[in-house]
């Protein structure tokens, strides 16, 4: 393997289609048709549980009996395994290059052409089976043609336990309910990777053919999409979910401000003539209401809150907020007007307004979301002084399971031990402070712990790396990466690592390190729990180039690092979906002007990914970005990730000075919220890691203070 390939340069060629070590399940599907062919900081949700996967070779190609040149050779590797089991695997040519114009034909919906081409696609021993697999797909997603039975019970015993076919398994279930198939979608199970089309399609399916299904399963189960909403529609008209459980979806939908949903989740509660209110109310909700008598149904006063709420939204929120005390305050329910109250909060707080806390206050003791919770708690922090009572409150009265976030442990033990309640609030930072994250990492201070690294695990053996190298999902993978199929590659690797202990997990972290896909890495040590590797969960790759860059213009490395690892995971050539490229997501805007304001005049477009290009440009704005925000870490990461005014504009609708925690927690963008928190606790562990010495997040993220809101000359 050449030291320097990176995996994700989206090109391939041919010579990256000879491998060594691989197991002997491969050396054998490798021999049954490559031969004869010849003559082819925060744990990531991992819901997968069922053992690893490996391809049912005897079921997918069982070949005439072997030639004598082939039992010799499977002989002489048998008699090898004690050694280093290594053997070279061949893929046809002309099979991998069928596999690739297979994708290109699925790209383009060329149906006809993939059909051609899926027969020599699939003696690629490797990936062969995913000309088939589109094929499949595409026939389920097209409703005018009877769905392929038999093909599909055909993929799954040849591809038993492997990624594609519980994903096929998922699509079947899912184009099964559509067509009203329940008996076939009852008889198909679960899936091991499932999404909420498919526990949508499931309970549909088991209320449809006589089984109990609990309203409890029904909310947890609904997420607004095609599946979902068919499922809710039926359970709905069958009086299995009624007003008590709709209200609360219909009231988070809106909170959330996507109206499609909320319209959509409105047709479900109301009538054809509450429908026609509810349009109007939501197009111009003070003129529905004007003149409006109090109302007289559960279903009318459920519109009036609706259409009162909307009056917290735009620039007239006080003169609103007049109206609806003087005119509604007395004529909906008590619960509901501090229900609309909790409105007004919440919109303050998206807009970091002064006066969030004090809408929320008027909400009572109302029992909200967890999302409207979670903001009646920023609101109150964002206060100078804080009211830890109140904090404390409206942690209380969040569902058990938000409660036990480590962000809220966190906050309720800060509220405890500012009621002097010393040893409930230690209790609470000790349950959360072993957690390798951002409020872990301040727990552990606030016990006046020592900042260190876990222990290091025992390095991973040559045998667990063999078996990692030998796992036919992560064969598969890798080889999908090596194409830079990311989409593909991705989920099989994550499905590979399935039932993985410790150990294995290790072992395939580092596999994916020899390989350079640094992202997994990352995402793969993760999943360890006794067991951490700290140079696999914060990897610096690139020896020492992206330290050497930033010491080039006096930036902290450790910082760079953690933001590299947010922003890309190390991957080169990552895009986002707003057009960001590069290890330091760089837009091209952006990449144009610094490259102009440094004198970089070699600068084109198409080198953004160019590592040297990329960190140069990346660096040097970061730079800019810090030394305009008062050289605060803090501000200047947030500025990184929103745009530099946006931390400008928060910073001065500040109260009082608070600390870089609180304001990093009350950021109102959840991706630059998140961003921050991570980035910052990454740069402690990086620090921690290239110095040796103990280092404190709270004194990284430091105070930041209200000034005045001015114009930032950056892009």
């Amino acid at each position: 393997m050449v030291s320097n390939r990176q995996r994700y340069q989206k090109t391939w060629n041919f010579s990256a289609l000879v491998r060594a070590k691989h197991s002997r399940a491969s050396i054998w599907l490798t021999l049954m048709v490559g031969l004869t062919g010849c003559a082819g900081a925060e744990r990531p949700v991992h819901s997968a549980t069922a053992t690893d996967a490996q391809v049912d070779l005897g079921q997918s190609l069982v070949p005439a009996p072997l030639g004598s040149k082939v039992e010799a050779l499977l002989e002489e590797i048998n008699d090898s395994r004690s050694g280093t089991g290594t053997v070279t695997l061949i893929t046809p040519p002309a099979a991998r290059q069928a596999v690739v114009d297979a994708r290109d034909a699925m790209k383009k919906s060329q149906w006809a052409r993939l059909q051609t081409l899926a027969p020599l696609a699939k003696s690629d021993p490797v990936l062969g089976s995913y000309a088939d697999y589109w094929l499949l797909r595409q026939q389920l997603q097209d409703s005018t043609r009877p769905v392929p039975d038999a093909l599909l019970q055909k993929f799954m015993q040849e591809n038993q336990d492997a990624y594609l076919a519980d994903r096929l398994k998922a699509d079947w279930i899912i184009a099964a309910a559509r067509a009203g198939n329940y008996a076939l979608v009852n008889q198909l199970g679960p899936v091991t990777n499932s999404n909420t089309h498919v526990e949508c399609s499931r309970l549909l399916a088991q209320h449809m053919t006589g089984q109990r299904v609990k309203p409890a399963q029904v909310v947890a189960a609904f997420s607004p999409n095609r599946s979902c909403w068919s499922m809710l529609d039926q359970m709905a008209d069958s009086k299995v979910v009624g007003w008590k459980e709709l209200q609360p979806l219909l009231r988070a939908t809106l909170e959330s401000n996507k109206t499609g949903n909320a319209q959509r989740m409105a047709a479900v509660m109301f009538d054809a003539r509450q429908m026609v209110d509810y349009a109007a109310l939501m197009n111009n909700p003070r003129k529905w209401l004007a003149g409006r008598t109090p109302p007289r149904s559960r279903a009318e006063t459920e519109l009036v809150a609706i259409a009162l709420s909307r009056l917290a939204y735009g620039k007239e929120r006080e003169t609103n907020a007049v109206y609806v005390e003087s005119a509604w305050s007395k004529a909906i329910p008590k619960s509901d007007i501090e229900w609309v109250w909790s409105q007004f909060g919440l919109v303050a707080a998206l807009n970091v307004a002064p006066d969030a806390a004090g809408w929320y206050r008027r909400s009572g003791n109302q029992r909200l979301t967890d999302y409207n919770h979670a903001w009646q708690v920023r609101s109150e922090l964002r206060q100078a002084p804080i009211n830890w009572d109140l904090v404390a409150n409206s942690i209380r009265r969040m569902s058990a399971s938000q409660a036990a976030e480590p962000v809220w442990v966190y906050w309720y033990a800060r509220a405890l031990a500012a009621q002097g309640q010393k040893a409930a609030a230690t209790k609470h930072y000790e349950s959360i402070a072993h957690e390798l994250n951002f409020y872990g990492q301040l727990a552990s201070e606030e016990l006046g712990k020592t900042p260190s690294l876990p222990p290091a695990p025992a390095p991973v053996t040559a045998a667990e790396l063999q078996a990692a190298r030998s796992n036919a999902g992560l064969q598969r993978a890798i080889q999908l990466f090596e194409l830079g199929w990311r989409p593909e590659a991705v989920p099989e690797w994550n499905f590979a690592l399935r039932g993985m202990d410790d150990r294995r997990l290790l072992a395939a972290a580092e596999l994916a390190r020899r390989e350079q896909i640094f992202d997994r890495v990352v995402n793969t040590s993760l999943l360890t729990e006794s067991e951490v590797d700290f140079t696999q969960r914060f990897v610096a790759p690139f020896e020492g180039r992206v330290t050497e860059k930033a010491r080039l213009i006096n930036l902290d490395p450790a910082w760079v690092y953690g933001l590299i690892r947010q922003e890309s995971r190390f991957i080169t050539d990552a895009r986002s979906h707003v057009g960001a490229s590069g290890l330091m997501q760089l837009m091209p805007a952006t990449a144009r002007w610094v490259a102009k304001k440094i004198g970089m005049t070699n600068f084109t477009p198409s080198s953004v990914n160019d590592f040297d290009t990329n960190t140069v440009l990346g660096t040097n704005y970061l730079s800019m970005v810090l030394s305009k925000l008062n050289g605060s870490q803090v501000l200047a990461t947030a500025g990184y990730n929103a745009g530099p005014g946006r931390p400008v504009q928060w910073r001065a609708k500040l109260a009082g000075p608070v600390e870089g925690a609180i304001f990093a927690e009350t950021i109102p963008f959840t991706e630059t919220r998140m961003y921050v928190k991570n980035v910052m606790s990454n740069a402690t562990y990086y620090a921690m890691m290239f110095t040796g010495k103990p280092q404190s997040l709270k004194e990284r993220l430091g105070t930041v203070s209200p000034e005045p809101e001015k114009r930032i000359a950056l892009p």
